[in-house]
């Protein structure tokens, strides 16, 4: 291959890779922005939430989801109404539920539903069996804070200023005692730190053990913890994820971008030299 010609190849190709780093750097920022609204809604709920301390409610944020190392529960709530599973959804358009099925901007969210009986089934897998259906799961939006709904399968779907005043007003069904043994069971258990081999049965020693379902008998004795967004009594929080950081894709983009401006100063110190 003649000179002009390779110097004419190797510009082509330093020009395709500058365009990819382009595409990929795109990408990533627009994956950073929802993931960063996500937890602005969780943190706003969350802050929320905490006025239901002085009606007998204890708080668990962010953490684990039973048989899911990966994923993580919003909010759990335990108190003299029962045991609330809450998933904060911060999604933008209008939202509604019609004819039972929850849609934004006219298409199915059913997979929200599912996964929000899910949490509610994971949550109630872990407590004796004459508690179990005192769990209930509420999808809460924070885009829509004044919507009040509920689906067909039950799921109730509720805005952000709705959902303090609906647990307030369950009916009560656990007395203090239970609300707090049932609320530091739930709390060594979902708190326990997982792999994401966790759920493999062949995996090798040292890993750490699953969540174990209540066994019957009394309740672990409460000791004082953190829930992570105020002190109660309580098991420790040892979430997945803090609320207050940043996920690593900012060290993606910031790293995608120096690609790019590497990128393109060499191809512009050499693009001279090959038109020589």
């Amino acid at each position: 291959m003649a000179a002009g010609d390779e110097a004419s190849e190797q510009a082509r190709l330093a020009a395709e890779r500058i365009a990819r780093l382009k595409r990929q750097l795109e990408h990533a920022e627009r994956a950073e922005e929802p993931w960063g609204s996500g937890v602005d809604g969780e943190r706003r709920t969350a802050s929320l939430l905490g006025q239901l301390t002085p009606h007998g409610w204890f708080l668990l944020h962010d953490v684990h989801w039973p048989g899911r190392p990966l994923a993580n529960l919003d909010h759990v709530l335990v108190g003299p109404g029962g045991i609330v599973v809450v998933d904060a959804k911060n999604w933008s358009g209008a939202v509604e539920v019609r004819a039972g099925v929850l849609r934004q901007n006219g298409y199915s969210r059913n997979p929200a539903v599912d996964g929000s009986l899910g949490q509610a089934a994971a949550v109630a897998a872990l407590v004796d069996a004459p508690h179990r259906h005192l769990v209930r799961s509420i999808i809460c939006l924070t885009g829509q804070p004044d919507l009040a709904d509920v689906t067909g399968s039950g799921v109730e779907v509720l805005g952000v200023n709705r959902v303090v005043a609906r647990v307030a007003a369950l009916p009560a069904v656990l007395d203090s005692q239970s609300v707090i043994g049932i609320y530091s069971h739930l709390g060594q258990q979902l708190t326990q730190p997982q792999s994401p081999a966790a759920s493999d049965v062949r995996g090798s020693a040292g890993r750490h053990p699953p969540a174990r379902p209540y066994q019957g008998g009394a309740y672990p004795s409460p000791v004082p913890a953190r829930t992570g967004y105020r002190s109660v009594a309580g098991p420790p929080h040892l979430g997945s994820r803090s609320l207050g950081s940043q996920p690593n894709r900012g060290w993606l983009v910031a790293g995608l971008w120096s690609l790019l401006v590497l990128g393109i100063v060499v191809f512009a110190l050499s693009t001279p030299l090959w038109n020589l």
